[in-house]
């Protein structure tokens, strides 16, 4: 990669890959969840997967290329720790692993998201912008919605577990 065009589409390339892993990972959190509230932000995060998909293939044809998956080897680790908090956790300690697993890749999705949108801008690729500033939106609002939730319910849970055993 040479100029900024090569890593504005490798990048693209790699979110690809992370969103279509994550929208395979998303129903098996949702489903290890005990919290009602975290197993429907998993799922409900789940069907804006698929349109942060469909609205990368949007981004690909407004460059004049097909969609193209680049393996992200960040995603995989993150996805990777999620599924060991769901092998090695229980309870309310799964529920708080998962969601900060969660919140993990929506951190890793932002910064990319963020990215991209500059380089569109300044690319001069002004739907391609708009698109990925549909996206940076919709994952910044997930990431508050998980972290209203973590500090409202799932931590306070994992802390009145950690306290009745701390007395036992």
């Amino acid at each position: 990669m040479k100029t900024l065009s090569d890593i504005f589409v490798h990048t693209l390339q790699d979110v690809y890959y992370a969103e279509n892993a994550i929208a395979k990972a998303l129903p098996k959190m949702a489903k290890a969840a005990g919290n009602a509230h975290l197993q429907e932000a998993l799922s409900s995060h789940l069907a804006e997967t698929k349109q942060q998909i469909a609205r990368l293939d949007a981004v690909f044809r407004s460059l004049g290329q097909k969609p193209k998956a680049e393996k992200c080897d960040a995603i995989e680790g993150l996805i990777r720790e999620g599924e060991g908090i769901m092998e090695e956790a229980s309870g309310a300690a799964l529920d708080a692993g998962l969601l900060a697993a969660a919140q993990a890749v929506e951190h890793y999705e932002i910064a990319r998201y963020g990215s991209l949108r500059e380089w569109a801008r300044t690319l001069g690729h002004d739907e391609a912008h708009a698109l990925l500033s549909e996206i940076l939106d919709e994952e910044k609002a997930t990431n508050s919605k998980l972290t209203g939730l973590a500090v409202m319910e799932i931590n306070q849970a994992k802390a009145r577990n950690g306290r009745a055993a701390a007395r036992a």
